[in-house]
């Protein structure tokens, strides 16, 4: 009786001359080269080319690999790391490895201009390597962001995205994905009005802005009566809007909860046009957001640290420095799991911290929770340096 396949890969590793070389171990049946497989993980046909059984750093080819033996093979095209290759008319999944959740981040930067085309690339593979490895770009501020286990991993995937690929990379602390938002209402109007020979421009824009509640977004409404705005420039007027979102009065950070009532303005029958409505909505809006007493808003993460209850008296005491609210405390066997809500820019670095303090006994996991105006004095401190780094731009 032929037994059916089950195959478990447990590595995947990019090559610069293969290409992307994968790891299984045969738990069940044989998986024999040139063949087709399923891939039980992911419910799709996998084929698979000549099959290597390794040896040190020498590759052999081979016709099959047995059940119990470990074996590679080039260039598959959907398999990942923890996929399981099987029989399609008898399925099987092998349980993967559970790999612990990144708790340590850092912005990638290309070294030069030479790196940025290869950038991408390479870390997709570094990704495919590694499954505790985690990139992805942050829409706020533009950067890419690399989570892992702890800096050292970070810094050994630097050096071997230069080593293997030839990418020179600089790890920097990413910046926090501030935002900006008003708490009072106000009312603001732009008159766009330029004449120098021939067709002139006029847009002419009233606005109201509203704060909504954390997490609403942004909303535009149009409350034009009588034709004060043409119905065909009311669309120019709120790209305006959306544009003015992109930088607020404060910080220049993306500009959040807010609601835009376009209630008045005026036009001009030859000189009015949709770009001169998309200005005036800018400028009003940006005025507006300027008289509605502006805040800054920070990103708050809730964090689960467990530690040695000897330990206890000191992680509470840090947290506490840095900006954070305990939510609890559980003791169990020996250890004490304290939750608590802490402000993003606080925690950039806290698996250094943590590990300092517990003598690397300290474990932690972090994830988003809300955003939350920044208080006054430490708002202070985020727009100076906004301001300084603007300016070194």
């Amino acid at each position: 009786m032929v037994k059916p396949l089950a195959a478990l890969v447990f590595k995947t590793s990019a090559d610069p001359y293969v290409g992307k070389l994968t790891y299984f171990r045969v738990y069940n049946g044989t998986l024999e080269s040139n063949s087709q497989v399923w891939n039980t993980s992911r419910g799709e046909q996998e084929r698979i080319g000549q099959l290597f059984i390794l040896k040190g750093k020498t590759q052999e080819t081979a016709a099959k690999i047995s059940a119990g033996d470990i074996g590679a093979v080039a260039k598959l095209g959907i398999t990942n790391t923890g996929d399981t290759l099987g029989a399609k008319d008898n399925p099987m999944k092998i349980v993967p490895a559970v790999f612990p959740e990144p708790i340590f981040t850092e912005a990638v930067l290309p070294k030069s201009k030479a790196d940025v085309d290869k950038l991408g690339s390479s870390l997709a593979r570094l990704v495919e390597e590694d499954p505790t490895l985690r990139v992805y770009r942050e829409p706020d501020t533009g950067e890419t962001i690399m989570s892992g286990i702890g800096e050292t991993q970070l810094a050994v995937a630097a050096e071997k995205m230069l080593r293997k690929f030839g990418v020179n990379v600089i790890l920097e602390t990413p910046k926090v994905p501030y935002k900006e938002t008003i708490t009072s209402p106000a009312k603001a109007e732009y008159k766009h009005k330029k004449q120098s020979g021939g067709h002139g421009q006029y847009g002419h824009v009233k606005l109201e802005l509203v704060p909504l509640p954390r997490s609403s977004g942004i909303e535009f409404v149009d409350q034009i009566v009588g034709g004060t705005i043409p119905k065909n420039y009311i669309p120019s007027v709120e790209k305006g809007i959306n544009e003015g979102l992109n930088e607020g009065s404060l910080g220049h950070f993306p500009v959040v909860d807010v609601k835009a009532i376009l209630y008045d303005g005026s036009f001009h029958a030859v000189d009015s046009s949709d770009i001169c409505f998309k200005i005036a909505g800018a400028g009003a809006f940006k005025k507006g957001l300027a008289e509605g007493n502006p805040v800054i808003l920070e990103p708050i993460m809730n964090i689960r640290v467990t530690v040695p209850e000897e330990f206890t008296g000191d992680i509470i005491g840090d947290l506490n420095g840095k900006r954070a609210r305990v939510q609890g405390m559980n003791p169990a066997n020996g250890v004490n799991v304290i939750e608590a809500q802490v402000p993003q820019s606080e925690v950039q670095r806290y698996s250094i911290d943590l590990r300092s303090l517990t003598q690397g006994r300290g474990s932690f996991t972090v994830e988003f929770s809300h955003y939350e105006e920044v208080p006054a004095q430490v708002s202070q401190k985020i727009i100076a340096e906004a301001q300084a780094e603007r300016e070194k731009a």
